[in-house]
């Protein structure tokens, strides 16, 4: 049997420090829309900080975005934020 992705995890960890929660729909979007990441520096921060590169993957692609745009997304936010990511160089 194949385990399917289960985003709890990710969104326990982008949510636990803020006291109002992103949903999966929004984070997804961060991913693909920098204007929008920016609106949400926390929980961005948090994913790409310390949501494990491979939990990453797993989100990124469960809503259809690809190793090369969330790199490019990882990248983006690097730029803004000033923080670097392990996703960035992908």
């Amino acid at each position: 049997m194949t385990k399917t992705f289960e985003p709890a995890l990710v969104l326990e960890t982008i949510n636990a420090p803020y006291s109002y929660p992103l949903d999966e729909m929004t984070l997804a979007l961060c991913l693909q829309d920098p204007g929008l990441a920016k609106t949400k520096p926390g929980h961005l921060s948090s994913f790409f900080g310390e949501v494990s590169p491979s939990l990453q993957l797993e989100f990124a692609k469960s809503h259809g975005i690809g190793p090369a745009k969330l790199a490019y997304a990882a990248s983006a936010f690097a730029k803004f934020s000033g923080e670097t990511y392990p996703l960035e160089a992908a």
